[in-house]
């Protein structure tokens, strides 16, 4: 394949612990094993996140799944944040490589973790597929904003990857620590499994996400391209 001028997007990362989780990648990229390399680490985040949909699976016959979980997404932090950064803490950048294999992982990776919580009873299949779809859809709007502007967006209204692993965390730790079955909340007199009402407004949560900045990029676009 003949290699081609490429510039790399601007990164945009404003979510809250952008900073302190930056120092942590810095500090863990320099103290890791020659043999520990990029790719392995791709890998390790792929496999943890299939590792996370399983566990999910496992937790509609025994609770200890909803703990591997927040293992999985620990291990999945330490894979999917740290390949990048260590990569170019080793001055060993390969910027189209790494951005379209990151973000396919991320893709079947999303597809892992939901289709594990669909299949757990804690989340219905229906509102699962609507928050992937979701995901989908905003995940399309950030990859072609970075193609034609230039800028890849990271985190939107201050949450990022790493804060939705938290965020899921806790929600796993309070299933397990203080409901002894699958929680339901009333809404509007009729019952809804917590973690659909949960699903649902992360679902409008992205759309809305996703419609903002789609106004926002095609203004941006039309006017960097007037007609003439």
């Amino acid at each position: 394949m003949e290699s081609k001028e490429f510039r790399s997007a601007e990164r945009a990362q404003g979510s809250v612990l952008a900073r302190v989780e930056k120092m942590c990648l810095l500090w863990l990229a320099a103290r890791l094993p020659r043999w520990v390399s990029s790719d392995g680490l791709t890998a390790l985040g792929l496999l943890s996140m299939l590792a996370a949909g399983l566990s999910y699976w496992l937790a509609r016959w025994e609770r200890a799944g909803l703990l591997l979980v927040i293992v999985c997404l620990a291990v999945n932090w330490f894979g999917d944040s740290l390949d990048g950064t260590l990569a170019r803490f080793r001055n060993q950048p390969r910027p189209r490589y790494g951005f379209y294999v990151d973000h396919v992982v991320d893709t079947f990776g999303a597809l892992f973790l939901l289709g594990g919580l669909a299949l757990s009873g804690y989340m219905s299949v229906l509102v699962a597929a609507g928050l992937l779809i979701a995901y989908y859809i905003l995940s399309i709007e950030v990859y072609l904003a970075t193609y034609t502007i230039g800028t890849f967006h990271m985190s939107f209204g201050g949450f990022g990857p790493t804060e939705l692993r938290i965020l899921l965390s806790i929600g796993n730790l309070a299933l397990y620590f203080y409901y002894p079955a699958v929680p339901r909340v009333d809404v509007l007199e009729t019952h809804y499994l917590l973690f659909d009402v949960g699903g649902t407004i992360a679902t409008a949560g992205m759309l809305l996400m996703a419609v903002a900045a789609t106004l926002r990029h095609t203004a941006q676009l039309y006017r960097a391209e007037p007609l003439k």
